[in-house]
């Protein structure tokens, strides 16, 4: 069984890698932060890669048997804005008609397709000590995808999908066991209508929307959610399906602002969550744990990461 905690890059720390480790914990997953500025994000997380101190903590990472994985919403920085000035047909298009470089990109363009494939591949070769599965997610955002005449019979589902089995692809032609996550999530809970083609792209759960809708009666909820998983679960087969929780996210609960609030656990609704995915079928579990750094330690100490390994016991 594959459990893990997801972390901003500069939250990575040796006391976190050791508390990990310690309680048995097997994977560290590492977030560039999301949003308007994921771009950004992701290349300070590669200008850290890049340098000796941070790749000591990778390695240390690794040598203490933890899996490493990033976790990123990537189509922005693999698609550069910059390039709508020349090239206004790889970009969206909007509900008005009009091509604009906010989100995504325009999947049925052959050449975007193709430059979006290429920079995911070089991205994957450059995220030092990565496992051999990647998560390039699109955009974070609702109603962001392409709806040009030959986008708009797509769903946001199919959209990413495409894009993710040309990236796939690409970057089998470098890293041949390379697989790639296909990000259920918001507008991309349901799964894909064009037939399933890529055995290398599995799934990855993210139900946001359990901790953001209101007023829901929680065994309605639960029942909802079953009937979403299924469906994804039968396209995409249980192999490598992993759900990506929000247990632990305190940048959620603090509604992504500094400074950090006092974290809380539900601990019984954790540990109700984790049998119920694994009775379904899933055998990797991991949550989010951001907002948990120093910063958080020098204000309200540490947070006790055991409840979450123990409900796996």
């Amino acid at each position: 069984m594959k459990n893990g905690m997801i972390v901003h890059p500069g939250e990575l720390s040796k006391k976190w890698i050791d508390r990990l480790a310690d309680a048995g914990i097997n994977t560290l997953g590492i977030h560039p932060e999301g949003g308007k500025d994921a771009p950004k994000s992701l290349e300070r997380l590669l200008g850290l890669l890049r340098t000796p101190e941070y790749r000591a903590l990778i390695d240390y990472a690794r040598s203490r048997g933890l899996e490493v994985e990033y976790e990123c919403h990537a189509a922005g920085y693999l698609m550069d804005r910059a390039l709508f000035a020349e090239h206004p047909e790889y970009f969206r298009m909007n509900e008005a008609g009009d091509r604009i470089p906010d989100w995504n990109f325009c999947v049925s363009n052959e050449d975007a397709l193709t430059l979006f494939a290429k920079r995911a591949a070089a991205l994957a070769l450059n995220l030092y000590g990565s496992s051999k599965n990647f998560y390039f997610w699109m955009d974070d955002g609702r109603g962001i995808h392409c709806q040009c005449p030959k986008c708009r019979a797509l769903s946001p589902s199919d959209q990413q999908y495409i894009a993710l089995r040309a990236a796939l692809r690409e970057i089998r032609k470098h890293i041949p066991e390379a697989r790639l996550a296909y990000l259920a999530y918001i507008d991309t809970i349901q799964p894909p209508t064009i037939a399933r083609s890529e055995d290398g792209l599995f799934l990855e759960y993210a139900p946001f929307e359990k901790y953001t809708a209101k007023g829901e009666d929680s065994a309605i909820r639960i029942e909802r959610e079953r009937g979403m998983i299924a469906p994804l679960l039968k396209y995409f087969g249980g192999e490598d399906a992993k759900v990506l929780e929000y247990w632990y996210d305190n940048s959620l609960f603090s509604n992504w602002k500094k400074p950090p609030a006092r974290f809380s656990l539900n601990a019984d609704a954790m540990s109700r969550d984790i049998r119920d995915y694994r009775a379904m079928g899933f055998d990797r579990i991991s949550t989010f744990a951001c907002f948990l750094g120093n910063d958080y330690e020098e204000l309200y100490g540490e947070v006790d990461v055991m409840p979450f390994a123990k409900a796996f016991e």
